[in-house]
């Protein structure tokens, strides 16, 4: 054998060895051969929120405050300055229309009165006397005339002393409640003291501002709910008066609900959180807010149809702060899609997650 194969047998024997010591490096391991390649992005499935759709009642509504009043309230004070004989009610009861309730000493108007009453009727025997004369001829028309003047004027006088005793008798000018009482018997009182407040509580009114931006919204007759504080449950009213002008201090504009007060619960100056309804639907559809996309010429919500993600375009109605009403374009128990909106695609498979 010549020294040249010898060299070449020599060689191809190294690289052999060479191989057997690289192979079990060269090959992949277990774990890489049983790895699947990466699924397509077409294929992959992207857990979401959705929310069923359902009819329900929904309100176009806003949240203010405001204060509690009576429906009537006077504070009752006297028209003339005197001595208090008599007080004819009891504090926190009630009381009805025209009850007496407090008598001022009126003795010089009575005696007054007497006085008067007798002149009338001197007056009247005289009268009756000329007339008869007249009739016969034996006076003059201006004479009797004379006489029939002066019946007048006593009369007259008669009614001014029987309004001034009408003023020493306070009576209550409308059904309510009377409050605490600030005179006693034998007080003198003038016509700036304080006697109590009357109050007619078995309606109440709800006096309160909205924003003026509301107020081309608002109008008669819309409804309001109210709570107050230390009472269960939620009252609710009507508007019935909208003040025609806005306060330019505040920008706001005054409204004024009345709401039944049957047992008295609600009482004067109290605080009022009010909800203030512009409208209400009783069956209507309506998804998040957050659920609506804008886009070119009008606005789509995606929907979860067989496990995929298809679009639906709408037509929207009243906005609240959480959601949006649905006029067009959605159905009964429809599923919306409300998250992850901006990786979402037609045909895209979804995993939904149930929401409220």
């Amino acid at each position: 054998m010549s020294k040249t194969l010898k060299r070449v047998l020599l060689g191809l024997g190294a690289v052999a060895v060479v191989m057997l010591l690289a192979w079990p490096k060269l090959r992949p391991s277990s774990g890489q051969q049983s790895a699947a390649p990466p699924p397509a992005s077409g294929t992959a499935t992207l857990r979401v929120d959705a929310y069923v759709v359902e009819p329900h009642r929904m309100r176009d509504r806003i949240f203010v405050t405001g204060t509690i009043r009576a429906n009537e309230e006077v504070e009752l004070r006297s028209e003339m300055a005197g001595k208090v004989m008599a007080i004819h009610f009891q504090e926190g009861r009630a009381v009805y229309r025209d009850t007496l309730l407090v008598k001022i000493n009126d003795s010089e108007f009575q005696a007054q009165l007497r006085k008067a009453e007798y002149r009338v009727t001197l007056a009247t025997d005289r009268e009756a006397r000329q007339r008869s004369l007249f009739e016969k001829g034996g006076i003059s028309q201006e004479e009797y005339e004379a006489t029939l003047n002066e019946l007048n004027v006593l009369q007259a006088d008669v009614e001014l002393i029987k309004a001034q005793i009408d003023k020493a008798e306070i009576r209550a000018p409308f059904d309510g409640v009377i409050g605490l009482r600030q005179v006693s018997e034998g007080s003198y009182i003038t016509t700036t003291t304080p006697i109590a407040t009357l109050q007619d509580i078995g309606l109440v009114k709800i006096d309160f501002s909205i924003p003026e931006r509301y107020a081309q919204r608002v109008g008669v007759g819309d409804r309001i709910y109210f709570t107050v504080e230390g009472l269960e449950g939620t009252f609710q009213g009507d508007v019935y008066a909208v003040e025609p002008r806005i306060e330019a201090a505040t920008r706001t504009l005054l409204l004024r609900a009345r709401s039944a007060n049957p047992d008295g619960r609600l009482l004067p100056g109290a605080f009022a959180e009010i909800e203030l309804v512009f409208s209400e639907i009783e069956d209507a559809l309506s998804v998040p807010a957050i659920a609506v996309i804008p886009e070119f010429g009008g606005k789509k919500v995606f929907i979860y149809d067989g496990g995929q993600v298809m679009p639906r375009p709408v037509e929207t109605g009243i906005r609240t702060e959480q959601e949006v009403q649905i006029t067009e374009g959605l159905a009964p128990y429809d599923t919306v899609i409300v998250s992850g909106l901006q990786s979402l695609r037609p045909g895209l498979s979804v995993e939904p997650v149930w929401s409220e």
